[in-house]
């Protein structure tokens, strides 16, 4: 299973994560698009480590929410979604077209994901977005008990998923995350590492009631803005490899 990431989220002098530090052990790196961090020079720089460790690239678009980090639902029309999206993905694309960078898909980010996997009109205008951008990118998506609906979907408008999970987030019975707001919503690296275990070992992981659901994922999201985290990341990308 691969491992993805979330990076490139700093801005102008302010700084976030450890981009250099993670690459090497990533296998796909999801790169903010200027909309709820990152600006031209952290795109840039954040292309050329992918590019260096040999890390697949894809777009991670979101609501025009800076302030908010784009963790805040924005009541868009489907029109808007689509442009929003392709706006994104058109900038990153382009950057990454002149480092000899070809990026392979689109993960949204925050608020964006969270709506595409509850809401029906977000979750058509993000397919719609993908299946009209000027050449074909896989949609990454929540890996869930019930996602045959989004294959079927997928298939009427020839986009290829990726279904993820998550390495440090908690789930709900429905295989949806947990919300940030809960505080029991972060795991911490011993739940992590159960977690990973369980998912690799029987493809299920255990929800907040303690139930096991089943999950079929492609990708494991991870994300480290420490040292140790970065420890823990080698070692479910060990647990990923066996």
């Amino acid at each position: 299973m691969k491992l993805n990431c979330d990076l490139g989220e700093s801005f102008g002098i302010w700084q976030l994560g450890q981009d250099d530090k993670l690459m090497p052990h990533i296998d796909m790196a999801n790169i903010a698009c200027g909309f709820h961090a990152g600006d031209a020079h952290v795109i840039h720089k954040t292309l050329q480590l992918a590019k260096q460790h040999k890390v697949e690239v894809g777009a991670h678009p979101s609501y025009p929410d800076k302030l908010g980090f784009g963790r805040r639902s924005m009541l868009c029309s489907k029109q808007e979604i689509i442009e929003l999206v392709h706006y994104q993905v058109a900038a990153l694309d382009g950057m990454a077209k002149n480092l000899g960078i070809d990026i392979s898909y689109v993960k949204p980010h925050g608020a964006l994901y969270n709506d595409m996997m509850s809401d029906e009109s977000v979750c058509d205008a993000i397919f719609e977005a993908i299946s009209s951008y000027h050449r074909p990118l896989k949609l990454m998506l929540l890996a869930t008990p019930k996602q045959q609906r989004f294959r079927d979907q997928a298939d009427a408008s020839g986009i290829t998923l990726i279904f993820e999970a998550f390495s440090d987030r908690r789930y709900t019975e429905n295989g949806h995350l947990m919300s940030r707001k809960d505080p029991q919503a972060v795991l911490n690296e011993a739940e992590m590492i159960q977690q990973v275990t369980s998912l690799m070992e029987s493809g299920e992981v255990i929800c907040d009631t303690g139930k096991k659901i089943p999950l079929q994922a492609d990708s494991l999201c991870v994300h480290g803005d420490n040292d140790q985290a970065i420890k823990v990341i080698q070692e479910l990308k060990r647990l990923c490899q066996n």
